[in-house]
């Protein structure tokens, strides 16, 4: 069985970002992957960060989510859809969505980021505070899929272990990590990152990222990549946009869990402090 993971360049235009996304998913799909995962802000990367407020859809109608039904049933393809901004209450923030659907069209789980990228780059003149324009989510989701048992998160998701232990914990054979990380960021950490997850876990983990510089002035690290459970870069684009696509081999993985039960080791689990 197959995965991809798709890297793009997206911009303000939606209508254009989707034709990108589109082009991609069947390159996937003609290289043979049952699923494919978009990178976080696939469909709308705006001038401003409120810029999403204005695009962001109802849960369950808009183009965008119009625009992955269709796709996945069309070429018979699984898809996460990196993030979607969905309007998420009262005050006008959005939920960072990541959306997957079968290859029927249907959609099959959501998972609202819960980590927010409220930082400061050290050594540089660049802030973000995603929290004034987005909700964070509190439930993680794991979801039954053609190619394994696929836990959710979204880029600044990473830095959290503890994230990926509750995902492995309920099941997870494969970790998303749909981004858009900054350049200097990317540059230290994004791969080091990647395969800590993979490896802590016996996980695969798929990273769609996106790449480049933004209408915005905005420049994003890109090098998308599938790492399997060994902590092994099977497929990687480092800039540009393009798809990687490598096999998953559940059998293997689990006989490297059975003989290497590292999971069942765990000496420190949740509430194990004395308070």
């Amino acid at each position: 069985m197959k995965v991809a993971a798709i890297q793009m360049t997206s911009g303000p235009d939606v209508t254009a970002n989707l034709e990108q996304a589109r082009a991609l998913l069947e390159d996937a799909s003609a290289r043979g992957a049952r699923l494919a995962a978009l990178p976080e802000n696939f469909s709308f990367m705006g001038l401003k960060d409120s810029d999403k407020r204005a695009v962001a859809e109802t849960d369950g109608s808009g183009p965008v989510q119009e625009f992955l039904a269709a796709t996945a049933r069309g070429l018979r393809l699984w898809i996460v859809g990196g993030t979607v901004p969905l309007r998420a209450g009262g005050d006008g923030r959005v939920a960072a969505a990541s959306l997957v659907y079968d290859g029927d069209g249907r959609r099959v789980a959501r998972y609202d980021k819960i980590h927010l990228f409220d930082v400061d780059i050290p050594g540089r003149e660049e802030s973000y505070r995603e929290s004034a324009h987005v909700a964070p989510g509190s439930a993680a989701t794991v979801v039954d899929t053609p190619v394994g048992r696929l836990g959710l998160s979204v880029c600044y998701d990473v830095r959290f272990p503890e994230l990926y232990r509750h995902l492995s914990a309920a099941g997870a054979q494969l970790l998303a990590v749909p981004s858009a990380f900054t350049s200097p960021t990317g540059r230290a950490h994004w791969e080091p990152l990647l395969r800590a997850r993979a490896i802590e876990n016996l996980c695969y983990v798929v990273a769609p990222a996106q790449s480049g510089f933004h209408p915005s002035g905005r420049e994003t690290y890109g090098d998308t990549m599938i790492v399997d459970y060994w902590g092994r870069v099977l497929q990687r684009v480092p800039r540009g946009r393009g798809c990687a696509v490598a096999e998953v081999e559940l059998e293997r993985q689990m006989g490297v869990r059975e003989s290497f039960p590292a999971l069942l080791h765990r000496a420190f689990t949740e509430g194990s402090a004395d308070e």
